[in-house]
């Protein structure tokens, strides 16, 4: 069993320290870079997606939480508000709001819409001690969240856009879903009363999930306050499940704050609000890649994406200029020097990492490398810019393959369907 919270830390990834307060772990170097390579992934795909990216602060006043719902919903999820010159203010327990007045603040016309707003947020939620755990449930959480204001006939296209986002996103981190899940309300008063918005959204999703050709499950109880949602739900390694992607349909956020556009007959007509997150939270993310990969990430994720071992003293300075190189090429790189032992107790060392380059009298005359693959394959040697320039297009493709040609896409490749396995 890969527990993320075990090999976290024996990995150096992230911890946690009581002085610092229980779900509020901080990330230690090589946890910092695979969290920054995948916020920057989402994000690169969200602007070639035609979203803008925006900030917002992570505090708000009451008043805005109880416009938006959240207050009468939700506030048991919430940390108490704080007195702050006569109002009081709270940590936001969600981004939406915030995006639903910066959309206000300016008028639109229907010839913008769609309109994909974005951000990586941070968000704030008062979770009880007792379910606390690692990284998947967190007090303070970094969200990858996204809000698509258009019009009623743009849903369905935007929504099963949202999706194939996913499904990109999956197959670059090697993380396969557990199931698809249609999550509706259930009893009890913690869901708006409007029956007739309830209907509209779930028929859309339904419509999505039923184009896409992917096999779900409903799930009554399990919906946002607001509405119902599309999850993609995972698994960890003692088989406990959570969701880590959302597509939502939200008509009641539009209405609560007079969301308008000026339609084509020159009358304000009412936008539909579609929430959208490619990885959920980026510690949850995080959690199920430590525990999919047991600390082996692909290529373009791993902290030390080579590293490089001379056999000796005397190739130490060939394995210097060679990580000069790989730092230009913008790959993450260490040397494993003799002063560490044996070149076998390197390799093992290095057992994480997705390539080895090793290097003896030979190859440094040649400019040449010994190249090893994680998964124990070796290659004659060759030519290090060869390596370097194959390692690299591995890279920029966000391969979970290491060396084969069929593990990268071609130019010309195209998107698979979303049926299957996404």
């Amino acid at each position: 069993m890969n527990d993320h919270r075990k090999l976290g830390r024996e990995l150096d990834l992230f911890d946690t320290d009581p002085l610092i307060g229980a779900g509020l772990p901080y990330w230690l170097p090589d946890g910092a870079v695979v969290r920054h390579t995948l916020e920057e992934y989402i994000r690169t795909a969200e602007r070639r997606a035609g979203y803008r990216h925006v900030y917002s602060p992570v505090l708000g006043k009451r008043e805005l939480y109880e416009i938006s719902g959240h207050w009468s919903h939700y506030s048991d999820d919430m940390f108490p508000p704080m007195d702050l010159g006569g109002e009081q203010v709270v940590l936001r327990p969600s981004l939406c709001p915030h995006h639903a007045v910066i959309y206000r603040s300016r008028s639109h016309s229907y010839r913008e819409l769609p309109l994909r707003m974005a951000e990586l947020g941070g968000m704030y939620r008062s979770e009880l001690s007792g379910v606390l755990g690692g990284l998947t449930r967190v007090r303070a959480i970094q969200l990858n969240d996204a809000h698509i204001f258009c019009t009623l006939d743009q849903v369905a296209e935007e929504a099963q856009a949202a999706l194939e986002l996913i499904r990109r996103a999956y197959r670059a981190l090697g993380v396969r879903p557990a199931r698809f899940r249609l999550s509706l309300p259930g009893p009890g008063g913690k869901y708006v009363a409007a029956p007739e918005m309830w209907q509209r959204s779930t028929a859309l999703l339904t419509e999505v999930l039923d184009h896409s050709g992917l096999p779900y499950e409903a799930a009554e109880g399990e919906a946002a306050f607001y509405g119902p949602k599309i999850d993609v739900q995972v698994t960890d390694s003692a088989g406990r499940e959570s969701t880590l992607s959302t597509v939502q349909v939200d008509f009641h956020q539009p209405a609560r704050f007079d969301l308008r556009y000026i339609g084509p007959d020159g009358a304000k007509h009412r936008p539909v609000m579609i929430h959208r997150s490619i990885i959920g939270s980026v510690e949850r993310a995080v959690a199920q890649l430590i525990e999919e990969h047991g600390g082996a990430f692909p290529a373009w994720l791993a902290p030390t994406q080579l590293a490089i071992l001379p056999v000796s003293e005397a190739e130490l300075p060939n394995a210097e200029a060679l990580a000069r190189r790989c730092t230009g090429l913008g790959l993450r790189t260490e040397i494993a020097g003799p002063e560490r032992g044996s070149l076998g107790a390197r390799i093992r060392d290095a057992r994480l990492v997705p390539y080895q380059a090793v290097i003896g009298a030979r190859e440094a005359a040649d400019d040449h490398v010994a190249l090893r693959l994680r998964d124990g394959r070796r290659h004659d040697p060759q030519s290090a810019a060869d390596v370097l320039a194959r390692i690299v297009a591995l890279v920029d493709a966000h391969s979970t393959g290491l060396w084969d040609q069929g593990e990268v896409p071609g130019p010309g490749a195209g998107p698979e369907s979303l049926s299957g396995d996404l």
